[in-house]
């Protein structure tokens, strides 16, 4: 299945999980369509089943049933090891943990995530850059305890896109940020769909980020009850 406007299609998509003597279906019959090179939410509130869906979406989880399409190919069908692969060379994820090393600086967090995916480019050229567009080229210096929350974060995701993913997966990358910190970090996405042409998909509960996506799916109780 191909279609070049969708990087990703889900047709049917359930996730159960075994709990004592029955299945509780965390999602079920979800169809949605995540646009290349835009900026989709998935909106939900705690349980609704949002960050369950962006796991399976970016080869973290399986579905128990339906199937997802990247980039045309049937990533539930793929092997562990394309899979891996997948998530290593085209796939970028920013938690809202930013889990940045601390004893690194800014700088060296964006070098060292390239080391790991083996970026064959000049390593600290591109996290410059990626610094650069979020914001962050003059504390490429400091180390992560002397950035605030809101840098932390932006630093976190100029590490998730160094690599040029085709999609970044963004799980409540709002959720510790106050609200100017947080409108700017999701700014700052709608800049990187343009200037990297990165796919991304975020999950928030947080209402007022809605009109800055290109596309917003809303789900409760682990259905789709909103798409557009």
């Amino acid at each position: 299945m191909e279609n070049n406007d969708y990087i990703i299609v889900t047709k049917g998509i359930g996730r159960s999980f075994r709990t004592q003597d029955e299945d509780f279906w965390a999602l079920k019959e979800i169809d949605i369509e995540v646009p290349r090179g835009k900026l989709t939410i998935l909106r939900g509130r705690s349980g609704s089943g949002k960050t369950t869906l962006m796991n399976i979406l970016g080869a973290l989880d399986y579905p128990t049933e339906g199937t997802v399409y990247f980039q045309g190919e049937d990533l539930t069908a793929m092997s562990e090891d394309k899979r891996t692969k997948l998530r290593r060379t085209d796939i970028g994820f920013v938690f809202q943990s930013v889990a940045l090393i601390p004893i690194m600086t800014a700088l060296e967090n964006v070098e060292f995530a390239l080391r790991l995916t083996k970026y064959e480019g000049d390593r600290k050229q591109r996290a410059m850059e990626c610094l650069h567009l979020v914001g962050l080229s003059a504390r490429a210096d400091h180390m992560p305890p002397e950035l605030s929350g809101g840098e932390q974060q932006r630093v976190a995701i100029a590490r998730a896109i160094a690599h040029r993913p085709e999609v970044l997966f963004a799980d409540e990358p709002t959720g510790a940020l106050d609200t100017v910190s947080g409108l700017t970090v999701v700014k700052i996405f709608q800049e990187l769909t343009k200037q990297e042409g990165v796919t991304i998909v975020m999950t928030t509960h947080d209402v007022g980020l809605m009109e800055l996506a290109d596309r917003v799916y809303e789900l409760e109780g682990g259905r789709l009850t909103h798409g557009e």
